[in-house]
């Protein structure tokens, strides 16, 4: 499983602003519904149900908030960078400005907890982060992303 195949392209957002991670998630919401033919507040809800379970904080600046959503077919991923970093809850107490969002089937299962860890091994990669935060449009992200250089090291 390889992020470029789950990520979207209009999932992809940079400068996004939201000063809780309520608002956050209605940023995502907003901008996943048209998309996956949800509603922006089902899609909100869900991953504020499971960010109530336990802070999806990653540390060092990155969270990866995700959820299971009945009528969707795969699984898809996002990547928004936040305008100003927001508390998250995070164990490194590091406000988040980057978020790497899944959003799953409900019966995705192993393949959710695939996609996961594929997530949390990219974002360990430090270098790769300062290249997200310093670039300057969704475009610039999502060759990132999409790169071999990226897949070959997730």
């Amino acid at each position: 499983m390889d992020l470029s195949d789950l990520l979207l392209p209009e999932l992809v957002a940079v400068n996004v602003s939201a000063v809780t991670r309520k608002a956050a998630f209605t940023q995502i919401g907003a901008l996943a519904a048209p998309v996956l033919g949800q509603e922006a507040r089902v899609i909100a809800d869900a991953l504020g149900a499971r960010e109530k379970l336990g802070s999806t904080a990653f540390g060092g600046g990155v969270a990866i908030p995700h959820a299971r959503l009945p009528g969707l077919d795969r699984i898809v991923a996002g990547t928004i960078r936040l305008a100003q970093p927001i508390d998250f809850g995070a164990v490194d107490d590091a406000p988040v400005d980057l978020l790497f969002v899944l959003l799953s089937p409900p019966n995705a299962g192993g393949d959710h907890l695939k996609a996961l860890a594929r997530v949390a091994r990219l974002v360990r990669n430090r270098g790769l982060l300062a290249k997200l935060r310093g670039a300057g449009s969704r475009d610039a992200i999502w060759a990132l992303l999409t790169s071999d250089e990226t897949r070959d090291a997730a």
